[in-house]
């Protein structure tokens, strides 16, 4: 990491109030060059407080645009951080309304050029591309980072029609803890207390809305760019990484936007920035890369960055099963057009007649985090225990390596005695000794076959074909290395399982795999320089000689036959900013299942967050606790909130509801 103090402009840095329509006023952090000129401005917006959360992530990147001469503005959503206002569902319209109405207040400030663009990872690349959706006419360009452009399939709710208890739950439970967070008194002043108690006042779990709807109806429209991609003027630069749930999107939106106004990047990232160093790597320079885009779309220089394949991916080498890769093998491959004429699908037939599939309900404890982070047990370990788990099919690799770029495909001929039932695809590179390494996966609810808007039950007896997606990959199988398909029925903790789900018959002479085969290119002019970030904020994380829980634990109850994980989330423990702030955050989330009961499945996730001034004296602190448990007919949720100021309780709410299950 080379970190840059040397740039073409010096800075100033400045925290305002940005006014609504409405009078409510979102708090923003601006960073800007000092010069006369008027320049383009820059705008991350997302609910992660930018005084505290989010600091340490933007003082890498505000900083460094502002010395390349941008306005760099860092906004907190309504009803979050020190943002004025009451919090809404994501991405909900009052938030992109508002999003709408920062844009034009930017273009209409002295120092900008009147030409925006947008950019953001996760929440603040989703509401770049629904703005962008939205068409203000200052917003020229966005570059969005591990986003989604469809809210239902492609994000941490659903997955092939299937509840994604992994983080449906998680993100929930998370999102919870994170919203009742006060503002601070060293911005707010003394009106701290009175916009927290307001705010906590009108929380209501995302859990409730979610579950709410677990078919792709008008709510998950609503924000999904997919419904309407000509919709979008503004230039894209959609980046993801092959280990982030969300990188189909940058396939489709290469595929799907006019040529001329996108670029696609993929690379090995987790959930990440792709400068910040964090495994899988290679990182690259991001910053620089992103300055290009910019150039060219908000100053008019000419970068090159339209010359750039439409789609520039990492195709990794050969790798044996880890949890975590601090680099990984392989190649930058660029591609003209999506669908890539370099693409050719090739089918591999299943065969060997009828195969009943019955996985027991825990298999998927391997799967690895659905957001894996950098951190040290993100990844799926070795499969070979969830392949005996399912029923698998191989095809050896002989002379020459195999390619595959995109997405893999499967269709299952299937028999269930049932109408409830999930099929799980995995797709395993098998080593020579034996090890078997998790590419790529793909889940459908055999309720969603006819269409994840509707809910169709299955004949039971009926033999019917299902085909759906696996998520997109860049792969290399080397000669000696087995392709693995493994089927299973059952995907817990990712997958909430369905009641009264018995497994089904597979007929594998009915079936295939067909992998999206890139004939093999040498691409040398795809390069990227070295990643360059701006000088850190300075965040302190104290020592303690505690002993660090496990990142993921796996419990088996052998006379119960039940098994339990838990997951340490790793999201930043304490740290000490350099304003005197400590900031603590605790997570725990626990998955258990019994191996032969599909309704025995249940989550829980604690947090704790306490804020803490010394100096100042304010001490709060937060506890949350959210559950979710199912039978036949209802999901039935649990969540709870304790805030305290000081030692005395301030907010106490418990909320328990009963949600139909219907698609789910």
């Amino acid at each position: 990491m080379n970190i840059t103090t040397d740039f073409p402009y010096e800075t100033t840095r400045e925290d305002v109030y940005i006014p609504l329509p409405d009078g409510t006023r979102l708090y923003a952090r601006i960073w800007r060059p000092l010069t006369e000129e008027p320049v383009p401005a820059l705008l991350e917006y997302l609910p992660y407080r930018l005084s505290d959360w989010t600091a340490p992530r933007d003082w890498q990147r505000h900083p460094w645009y502002a010395g390349h001469g941008y306005a760099s503005v860092r906004v907190d959503v309504r009803g979050h951080g020190n943002s004025e206002g009451l919090p809404g569902d994501e991405y909900d319209a009052q938030e992109l309304q508002d999003g709408v109405a920062v844009i034009h207040w930017l273009a209409q400030q002295e120092w900008c050029s009147g030409r925006v663009g947008m950019f953001g990872i996760s929440w603040g690349g989703f509401n770049s591309l629904q703005i962008a959706a939205l068409a203000p006419e200052p917003l020229k360009a966005i570059v969005t980072v591990c986003s989604a452009d469809d809210r239902y399939d492609n994000d941490v709710h659903y997955m092939g029609g299937s509840v994604l208890a992994v983080d449906m739950h998680a993100w929930a439970a998370t999102m919870l803890a994170f919203v009742c967070r006060p503002p601070d008194p060293a911005q707010v002043g003394d009106a701290w207390k009175e916009m927290w108690l307001r705010r906590l006042e009108a929380v209501d779990p995302f859990i409730h809305t979610w579950l709410a709807h677990q078919s792709r109806d008008a709510y998950w429209k609503h924000g999904s760019v997919c419904e309407d991609y000509g919709a979008i003027k503004a230039n894209v630069l959609a980046v993801g990484g092959w280990h982030d749930p969300y990188r189909d999107t940058v396939l489709r939106l290469v595929e799907h936007l006019d040529p001329g106004q996108v670029r696609g990047i993929i690379g090995p990232w987790s959930h990440q920035y792709p400068d910040r160093g964090l495994p899988p790597g290679p990182a690259i320079g991001f910053l620089q890369e992103t300055l290009r885009w910019w150039d060219q779309h908000l100053k008019g220089k000419e970068t090159g960055v339209m010359r750039e394949p439409l789609l520039r991916s990492w195709i990794s080498g050969p790798h044996p099963p880890a949890t975590v890769y601090e680099t990984l093998p392989g190649r930058w491959v660029g591609d003209a057009s999506w669908p890539s004429e370099n693409v050719t699908p090739v089918a591999y037939a299943l065969q060997g007649g009828e195969r009943i599939v019955a996985s027991p309900q825990q298999t998927g404890l391997d799967a690895g985090r659905f957001f894996p982070f950098g951190n040290d047990a993100d990844l799926p370990p070795d499969q070979r225990d969830e392949d005996a788990k399912s029923v698998s099919f191989e095809f050896p690799v002989t002379d020459a390596p195999i390619e595959i770029l995109g997405r893999p495909r499967v269709k299952l001929r299937l028999r269930m005695d049932v109408e409830r039932g999930q099929a799980v695809a995995r797709l395993c590179d098998v080593a020579p000794d034996g090890s078997s390494t998790l590419i790529t996966r793909g889940v459908l609810n055999l309720a969603a076959r006819h269409g994840r808007d509707r809910t169709d039950a299955w004949p039971p007896g009926e033999t019917e074909d299902v085909v759906f997606d696996l998520n997109g990959i860049g792969h290399t199988f080397a000669p000696g290395h087995r392709i693995r398909i493994a089927v299973s029925s059952a995907y817990w903790p990712w997958i909430w399982p369905q009641a009264g789900s018995a497994g089904f018959t597979l007929d594998a002479d009915g079936s295939f795999v067909e992998l999206p085969v890139r004939r093999h290119t040498e691409d040398p002019a795809i390069t990227f320089g070295e990643p360059e970030q701006s000088e850190p904020l300075g965040v302190v994380h104290p020592v303690t000689l505690e002993e660090p829980r496990p990142e993921r634990l796996v419990v088996r109850d052998v006379a119960r036959g039940e098994w339990r994980l838990e997951v340490d989330p790793r999201y930043g423990g304490t740290r000490v900013y350099p304003d005197g702030l400590e900031f603590t955050e605790d997570a725990l989330e626990t998955y258990t299942i019994q191996q032969d009961d599909p309704l025995s499945a249940r989550t829980r996730s604690d947090w704790r967050i306490r804020l803490h001034r010394p100096e100042a004296g304010w001490d709060v602190e937060i506890e949350t606790r959210s559950e979710i448990a199912a039978d036949e007919h209802d999901f039935i949720t649990s969540n709870e909130v304790v805030c305290k100021d000081g030692e005395e309780v301030v907010f106490h709410r418990t909320w328990e509801k009963r949600i139909p299950r219907t698609a789910g």
